[in-house]
């Protein structure tokens, strides 16, 4: 009878381990990026005999990239192995209204291609049509996806997001892992934006950070100890909700203050006053208009405060609660100029319990893609510290 030792390991448990050698050598050159053959032995703890396999198999497969010896060192020189961020690739997508924009990017996160469609009922059938295609066929393997949605979403599924067509629960998180076969996450798009803003933008330097967009709708995203919130019920930063005002409700689903201080109502404004837009977006409009010396100028400048007296009660509301320290102005708020920036902070300074810094963001409309990026690497196990 043979003794347990002896018994020969099944050809799944055989497999397994191979993939778990295999995944440490790619794990090891992704954080060193360039190695020799006897630093990988030794960060692995392989031996040589395993090694030489698996790197010969890497090489083919272009996860690693064979650089020749290092002849600045003394003794023998040592074959160098580079790992190839590109081997391991990332989709981010940002879902608007008709439309949805992807991008690809490699493990470093730098954006290797780019696509608008056009965003059909199916929003899962197009999401897992546009990022292969734009991948590329052949191309190296696609290791994860995340989508920026612009309502409330929860554990893959989008709630509310009628922009985009979506008015009852859709579970597109699902659908798209079980086509495309990656890690798959679904998120609100200002939370992915204030991640993006965190990662690559205007607020890379703190941890601390809330980011007011205003569109049709006024949302925030929070980071808070370099992580963003997204609250019991994923609903964290619909601030749009707020009833900042006495005789203020929500109505059909459109908040109490957006109803009044979003991008559309600051157009029906200009609208009822007579205020020329001239093509120009209504908060670019109204700046401009307030700026000038024309008929309806006083009536700018007048309204304009409106609008700053009243975001600056939603940010001091939320400074008050959350002590972000840093504000990001974004979508239609971030149209405003020095002037009315400078405005904006005047009032809240005058009001906020501890100091609030407000800036203009800096990725505009790249801001959610940006994140999206950096979530869908930090799903895909590719980023060594979370951003999000």
């Amino acid at each position: 009878m043979k003794s347990q030792s002896e018994v020969p390991a099944s050809p799944v448990r055989r497999e397994r381990s191979r993939e778990i050698k295999r995944s440490a050598v790619i794990s090891a050159a992704r954080q060193a990026r360039l190695l020799s053959r006897s630093q990988l032995t030794e960060l692995t703890g392989l031996s040589p005999a395993t090694l030489t396999p698996l790197v010969r198999e890497l090489i083919a497969e272009g996860y690693l990239i064979a650089r020749g010896a290092d002849s600045s060192r003394a003794g023998r020189p040592r074959e160098r192995l580079e790992f190839n961020p590109r081997a391991e690739l990332v989709a981010a997508v940002a879902l608007r209204p008709h439309q949805a924009s992807c991008e690809i990017a490699d493990s470093d996160g730098t954006v290797i291609a780019h696509d608008d469609v056009p965003l059909g009922p199916d929003i899962v059938a197009t999401i897992c049509d546009v990022v292969p295609r734009l991948a590329g066929a052949g191309r190296p393997e696609l290791r994860g996806v995340a989508v920026a949605v612009p309502g409330v979403t929860a554990d893959g599924e989008v709630r509310l997001a009628p922009s985009v067509g979506v008015v009852e629960t859709r579970s597109i998180g699902d659908g798209i892992r079980a086509r495309l076969g990656v890690s798959v996450v679904v998120d609100n798009d200002v939370n992915l934006m204030v991640a993006g803003e965190h990662a690559a933008g205007a607020g890379s330097d703190v941890s601390d950070l809330m980011l007011l967009h205003v569109t049709d709708g006024v949302g925030a995203g929070l980071m808070l100890d370099g992580r963003v919130r997204r609250g019991a019920s994923s609903a964290a930063g619909e601030v749009g909700f707020m009833t900042l005002d006495r005789d203020a409700h929500t109505r059909d689903g459109v908040g109490a203050f957006e109803a009044r201080w979003s991008e559309s109502a600051v157009a029906r404004k200009l609208a009822d006053a007579g205020i020329e837009r001239d093509g120009a977006r209504p908060v670019t409009a109204l700046v401009t208009a307030a700026a000038g010396d024309g008929p309806g100028a006083a009536t700018a400048r007048e309204y304009l405060d409106e609008v700053l007296v009243a975001w600056s009660r939603l940010i001091i509301s939320c400074a008050c609660v959350v002590d972000p320290g840093r504000v990001l102005l974004s979508g239609a708020a971030a149209e405003l100029d020095d002037a009315a920036t400078a405005r904006l902070q005047e009032l809240v300074d005058a009001d906020v319990p501890a100091p609030v810094e407000i800036r203009r963001g800096a990725l505009g409309d790249r801001a959610a893609l940006h994140g999206a990026i950096s979530s869908a690497l930090t799903a895909a196990g590719l980023m060594a510290v979370p951003a999000i």
